[in-house]
């Protein structure tokens, strides 16, 4: 079995991240951090008018015709950005609400109680509250303090038992962390090849080498887990991957954070934005908790169904 990905993957990897590059570099994730919570409308656009939103939506309706696997590496590179705004949300209403596929609308949903983004969506989706982020919705809402401060959250009340989690979304948010755990490996090297101490890089110190090579080993089992779960598109190995995502994302971003010592912790440097935003990734479409049940009663069926020898 070959796991390499197709000419036309890779094509498709470097093309996103190409447009992010040119449309949200460091300058721009930096300006974004500094002022109010806002979404840039002429990015949204330039996402869908790439296909970044109807990257699944048939050609026969518009979109570009491809896969899960494709849309996982969008959303990697789009994690690795820290790339603000309901991507996700949009991405699943392409097709189904009208302007999403193309980046026209803005559509956020309601997850767990929470969503994102809800001042600047044209339409809010969820079990919780009708469709069209309406004055009833925005009446409801309650602002709560997000720890990322690209992420504005607004809390609602509960209408009703929560459905259960979309596992594309699931999946695509394990993409997202997984890109934001390779940012944070290639923020932790960058700086362990150029911050010197004691006459040498720090990074030819043995603990900043295993910091740095943990780093990576989380990162790699992460994305071979991620890439898998795309192509089986089975609930367990989705729920295994997002467990791996999340954890490469957030140990990995607090690593980073030692491996730049005490400026790490400093508004100066992107590593702080980097965890607050795979902290608040942790708690999407169920969080870890929901694919640890996930998969406590796959191992369950299974050695049930194995006989009573191996329970």
């Amino acid at each position: 079995m070959r796991f390499q990905l197709s000419e036309d993957q890779r094509a498709l990897r470097d093309g996103v991240r190409e447009v992010l590059a040119r449309r949200f570099g460091p300058r721009e994730l930096r300006a974004a951090a500094d002022g109010p919570p806002a979404l840039d409308r002429a990015l949204w656009r330039a996402l869908g008018d790439a296909g970044f939103f109807a990257l699944r939506l048939p050609e026969s309706e518009g979109g570009v015709g491809l896969g899960l696997p494709e849309a996982v590496l969008a959303f990697e590179e789009a994690g690795r950005v820290l790339l603000p705004g309901p991507l996700i949300a949009t991405h699943l209403a392409a097709g189904r609400v009208p302007g999403a596929a193309t980046g026209e609308t803005v559509v956020t949903a309601v997850d767990g109680g929470l969503v994102e983004w809800l001042t600047e969506a044209d339409v809010v989706v969820g079990s919780a509250v009708p469709s069209g982020a309406g004055a009833g919705v925005g009446a409801a809402a309650v602002a709560v303090r997000s720890v990322d401060p690209l992420t504005p959250l607004h809390r609602i009340p509960a209408g009703g038992p929560e459905a259960a989690p979309d596992p594309v979304a699931v999946l695509l948010t394990a993409a997202e962390q997984l890109g934001g755990a390779t940012r944070a490996c290639e923020l932790a090297v960058q700086h362990a090849r150029t911050r010197e101490q004691f006459g040498q890089p720090i990074g030819g110190f043995q603990a900043v080498k295993h910091l740095c090579a943990e780093l990576l080993v989380r990162v790699e089992v992460a994305r071979a887990a991620v890439y898998a779960a795309a192509v089986t598109a089975d609930p367990a190995d989705i729920a295994a991957a997002r467990l791996l995502a999340d954890e490469a994302a957030v140990r990995g971003a607090r690593d980073c954070l030692q491996v730049y010592g005490g400026m790490g912790f400093t508004w100066d440097v992107e590593v702080h934005l980097v965890l607050k935003r795979a902290w608040v990734r942790t708690r999407r479409t169920g969080g870890g908790t929901e694919s640890e049940e996930l998969l406590a009663r796959e191992l369950l069926s299974e050695t049930g169904s194995a006989g009573p020898g191996l329970r």
